[in-house]
C-alpha cells in the first residue's frame, strides 16, 4: 500500500499519529481474532455433534419405516422458534432460546400404542434439525467475522504498520539531511565571510 506523504513536520506528525493508533489497536484485533478462532472451533464441534445426533435419529426413524405408513406425520408441527441475540467476541449472533412444537389431538384409543413413540421421535428429530440449522448459521456468521478480522490483522501487521514506519523513516532522514545541509551551508558561508573579513583587514593595513 502506497502511503501518501510530504517531506515536512505536519506530514510526519500525522503519520506518527496513524502509526501509534495502529500499533495500539493491533493487539486488540489479534485477541479478538484468537477469541473468534476458538469460538468457530467450538461452534464447528457443536454443529458436527448435532449432525451426528440428527443422523442417529433419522436411522431410528428408518428402523420403524414399515410402521410410518400408518402414522400421520402432520400431528407434529413446529409452532414457534424463539431467538435471542448475544455478542460473541464482539459479534452479534443468534441464539436459540426455545423451540415450541405442537402436537395435534388424535384418537388416543383408536391410535396404535407406538404412536406415542412416533410423536416423541418426530419431536426429537424436529428439535435437533432446528438446533443444527442454527448452529450452522452461527458458525457461518462467526467464521465470516473471523476471516474479516484476520484480514484486518494482516493489513495492519504486514502492510499499514510497515508502510507508515517506512514513510516516517524517509521523512526523518530527509529532514536530517536537510538540517545537515543547512548547517554545512552556514559553515561554508561563515568561513567565506571570515576569509573576506580577513582579506579586508589585510588590505586596510
Amino acid at each position: 500500500m502506497a502511503i501518501k506523504f510530504q517531506y515536512n513536520k505536519t506530514s510526519l506528525q500525522a503519520l506518527e499519529k496513524n502509526l501509534k493508533m495502529r500499533q495500539r489497536t493491533l493487539p486488540i484485533i489479534k485477541s479478538k481474532e484468537t477469541a473468534l478462532r476458538l469460538e468457530v472451533k467450538r461452534c464447528k464441534e457443536d454443529a458436527e455433534a448435532l449432525e451426528r445426533k440428527l443422523q442417529e435419529q433419522i436411522n431410528g426413524y428408518e428402523s420403524m419405516y414399515a410402521l410410518w405408513g400408518e402414522f400421520d406425520a402432520s400431528l407434529v408441527e413446529l409452532e414457534d422458534v424463539r431467538i435471542d441475540v448475544k455478542k460473541v467476541a464482539g459479534v452479534r449472533v443468534p441464539v436459540l432460546s426455545n423451540i415450541s412444537l405442537k402436537v395435534r389431538p388424535f384418537g388416543l384409543f383408536s391410535a396404535p400404542k407406538w404412536y406415542f413413540d412416533g410423536i416423541r421421535l418426530l419431536q426429537g428429530l424436529a428439535k435437533t434439525a432446528v438446533e443444527h440449522e442454527f448452529a450452522l448459521a452461527k458458525l457461518n456468521l462467526l467464521d465470516h467475522a473471523r476471516k474479516k478480522t484476520t484480514q484486518k490483522v494482516n493489513l495492519f501487521e504486514k502492510v499499514q504498520i510497515p508502510g507508515f514506519q517506512e514513510a516516517v523513516r524517509k521523512i526523518k532522514r530527509f529532514m536530517e539531511d536537510e538540517e545537515n545541509l543547512s548547517k554545512s551551508s552556514q559553515k561554508i558561508l561563515k568561513s567565506l565571510q571570515q576569509k573576506r573579513a580577513n582579506k579586508e583587514q589585510e588590505e586596510a593595513v
